[in-house]
């Protein structure tokens, strides 16, 4: 069950990391290591497991179960754990929430299914949705993909999902169009029953940020989460100076992670992690593979340029 009951998505939360050995599998000593680097930052609000940047689409569900369990050993009792919930089927969907709530999580994030890129109705989401919420009381996480990839939700498909689905408590909104982001902030965290909306976009979180979002969920939190955790405070506290200044360091950091192909980003952070001294190796899962050194050299001078890195490569406190 999970310790932390009352949780509510919001503030700041890291998506973290999964390490390999280099036999691809998981080196549970560097991902313990890498779970307690990332919650000794102060000023977050949870940390997320079981998505996008632990490859999820990569493990076994036996591998996804060990994450949990491990995430809840070295951090589950500070932070609450929120553990997506990636699968095409909502049957299978409806299997992992169970798990994930057995195994302490205290909120789940929902990937939308794959084959909507096929075409999807109203009817459809809310089916998947229900599915997710009859196997688990936790509080649901929508993640909401830009609507040209044909898993984002349009407005009329939120709107009768929030209606019929009370345990949906966030969104995730990776929107990329500034007016639909907006549009989405004002709408959804002014209903009767308000439902937070996260930023994930992290190539220009202050901007997201100013439009009013109740927290982000990012996985290069699990590089730089302190300095999105000073810049989700200074945003707060309309300190637009101090704002500006934080993100002025996250710009060449984010610039490197974000650049195309958009689907290495994690791999970049694995390999700034490196390049801090936070992971022994960055090693990740086919179909992704390894970047290659003028890469690596852009993430180094980026890091240095974030004040993350001195010239010589010795790593530095944000400041």
């Amino acid at each position: 069950m999970s310790q932390h009951p009352d949780f509510v998505p919001q503030g700041v939360i890291p998506a973290v990391l999964l390490p390999f050995h280099d036999d691809l599998s998981i080196d549970e000593p560097s991902f313990r290591s890498h779970l307690r680097d990332v919650e000794a930052v102060e000023g977050l609000s949870a940390l997320t497991i079981n998505a996008h940047s632990t490859e999820v689409a990569s493990c076994t569900a036996d591998e996804q179960s060990r994450v949990l369990e491990m995430a809840g050993e070295e951090v589950g009792d500070r932070l609450p754990l929120i553990h997506g919930i990636w699968a095409d089927g909502s049957l299978e969907a409806a299997r992992i929430a169970k798990r994930a709530q057995a195994g302490g999580s205290s909120a789940l994030l929902v990937f939308p299914p794959a084959l909507f890129t096929l075409g999807q109705s109203a009817e459809m989401a809310i089916a998947h949705f229900k599915a997710i919420a009859a196997a688990s009381d936790l509080p649901l996480i929508i993640f909401q993909y830009p609507l040209a990839s044909g898993q984002g939700y349009p407005a009329a498909t939120l709107t009768r999902l929030l209606d019929e689905i009370p345990t949906i408590r966030a969104v995730k909104d990776w929107t990329p169009s500034v007016p639909q982001h907006e549009a989405q902030v004002r709408a959804l965290q002014s209903r009767s029953r308000p439902v937070n909306v996260l930023s994930t976009n992290s190539s220009w979180l202050l901007s997201s940020l100013v439009l009013g979002c109740s927290g982000l969920l990012s996985g290069s939190g699990s590089v730089i989460a302190d300095l999105q955790a000073r810049l989700f405070r200074a945003v707060a506290a309309n300190d637009l100076a101090q704002a500006r200044r934080l993100n002025d360091q996250i710009y060449p950091v984010a610039s490197v992670f974000y650049a195309d192909p958009f689907v290495d980003m994690h791999n970049r952070m694995k390999e700034a992690l490196v390049l801090l001294g936070r992971l022994p190796r960055a090693v990740v899962r086919p179909p992704l593979v390894k970047i290659r050194d003028p890469e690596i050299a852009r993430i180094r001078e980026a890091l240095v340029a974030a004040g993350l890195l001195d010239a010589s490569g010795k790593r530095l406190e944000a400041a």
